[in-house]
């Protein structure tokens, strides 16, 4: 089962009504076209997530329906509106790459939004960590490379927030939690591929050539050792995603 699919199970047989993608992309766009809305309105703060969102949606986009690049700092951004179902679908770390250092605001800024409930989807962190079992020393050597070439290259990476940090900063900001789990993660070969595809992009942007050519050799022993080990063990297992349910405290 999906994260998207175990919001659909902890909505159960509320309706929809109006929906706010809050950091939308093309997995949540596939998951919010499949609901029965009466209008929804997808944010992402990249120009270029905007038009790959839009493209996945296609004819499917109803006149009511919007996609809008914005950032969660400006207060103008969705000013006034409401909305029944809020989805922060790893907004929380996104948020790293166009607003830093305001996470402890987000949930703030979207509580006039939420006219129902909001659905939070994050990931606990794990690059700073030193796991002892082999499987999670890899995902923490992939994400820590990940990181490192971001960084050089001029990017922010993401940070991630766990959930007993989100419960508290939903409880200050005026939610009532209703559920909350984790789920383990079991990472496979797309995970390896899309966050060391991430590596050989942003090498591409080092001044430093030298320094981006010993890089990509790398990125590349790290992707053979990895797709060895995922191929050999069925996967990677380590670390934990989880999903929250929020409502406006009265």
């Amino acid at each position: 089962m999906s994260l998207y699919d175990r919001v659909t199970a902890l909505h159960g047989d509320l309706p929809w009504g109006a929906v706010l993608d809050a950091g939308t992309g093309r997995s949540s766009m596939q998951w919010l076209l499949q609901r029965d809305t009466p209008r929804w309105t997808a944010v992402t703060g990249s120009q270029a997530m905007a038009e790959a969102t839009r493209r996945e949606a296609g004819d499917r986009i109803r006149p009511q329906d919007r996609v809008v690049v914005g950032n969660w700092s400006d207060p103008r951004l969705l000013d006034g509106e409401r909305y029944d179902t809020v989805l922060a679908d790893y907004l929380l770390g996104a948020i790293e790459g166009f607003a830093p250092y305001t996470q402890d605001r987000l949930f703030e800024r979207l509580r006039p939004l939420v006219g129902g409930r909001l659905y939070v989807i994050g990931l606990e962190p794990y690059v700073p960590y030193a796991p002892s079992d082999p499987d999670g020393r890899l995902v923490v050597e992939i994400g820590r490379l990940r990181d490192a070439c971001l960084l050089m290259a001029g990017d922010h990476p993401y940070r991630e927030y766990p959930l007993d940090w989100t419960l508290r900063q939903l409880a200050r900001s005026g939610f009532r939690v209703v559920d909350a789990e984790r789920i383990a993660i079991r990472y496979g070969e797309r995970f390896v591929h899309s966050q060391l595809d991430m590596c050989t992009h942003a090498a591409g942007r080092f001044h430093d050539r030298a320094l981006a050519v010993a890089m990509l050799a790398h990125v590349a022993d790290l992707r053979a050792r990895a797709l060895a080990h995922l191929r050999r063990e069925g996967g990677l297992r380590h670390g934990h995603d989880y999903v929250v349910v929020a409502e406006p405290g009265t």
